[in-house]
């Protein structure tokens, strides 16, 4: 298991927080409202840990926009939430002039834009702030319980799961969800060295900073 340090998840949190309220920029673009994003809490389980939690929250199925990423570390990106609310997230994002079998008909479509803001925002966010550069696979939109979601296609018994709850607030309607970024164990290690990394960077400047009057920088 890869542990982080309470500063190095502080600085995960924070970063990944940038990250999202980015997409909640974008998303408050395409649909003319407020959107609300934050991510209260960031922890790293077991593949099946992440799977025994999504089963005991959410009784019924579950929706994931999943995205690969390859980089300095590498995994699968997925934003999942409750089936029950993807046609409302749908509606949010499509308006409410369509007929609900038009919102059907184009629901995966709009779950996948929806992901692919969120997950980008995210890990993009996150690359440029650690100086990593990624590469990020198109969205698909997967359907199931939470062993399907998170069911290891490429069959590496190390997986684990980068697990963060997410609450966001889109025309006015409260939903539930979950960003989950599943990765090797070497994966992990690099990230948290490159977190590491970054806060020591940060460390290092406040002191020539708070003695200069020029040179400062905001990433």
């Amino acid at each position: 298991m890869v542990e982080l340090t309470d500063l190095e998840r502080d600085a995960l949190t924070e970063l990944v927080n940038m990250g999202v309220g980015r997409a909640a920029t974008h998303l408050s673009r395409m649909v003319n409202d407020q959107v609300l994003l934050s991510v209260p809490t960031v922890d790293i389980v077991s593949r099946q840990e992440a799977s025994n939690f999504l089963t005991a929250r959410e009784r019924h199925g579950l929706v994931a926009v999943e995205q690969q990423f390859q980089g300095s570390f590498d995994g699968r990106a997925m934003l999942i939430f409750p089936e029950a609310n993807s046609l409302e997230l749908a509606r949010a994002v499509l308006g409410g002039e369509l007929t609900l079998a038009e919102i059907v008909d184009l629901e995966q479509d709009a779950l996948a834009e929806i992901g692919n803001i969120i997950l980008n925002g995210c890990l993009v966010v996150v690359a440029n702030a650690l100086r990593d550069r990624l590469t990020i696979s198109l969205p698909a939109v997967l359907r199931g319980d939470g062993a399907n979601i998170l069911t290891d296609k490429a069959g590496g018994a190390d997986e684990l799961v980068l697990f963060l709850y997410i609450d966001f607030t889109i025309r006015s309607r409260s939903i539930r969800g979950y960003i989950a970024l599943l990765m090797g164990v070497s994966s992990l290690q690099s990230l948290k060295q490159l977190i590491h990394a970054f806060i020591e960077g940060i460390a290092s400047e406040e002191p020539s900073s708070a003695g200069t009057s020029h040179g400062s920088q905001i990433a």
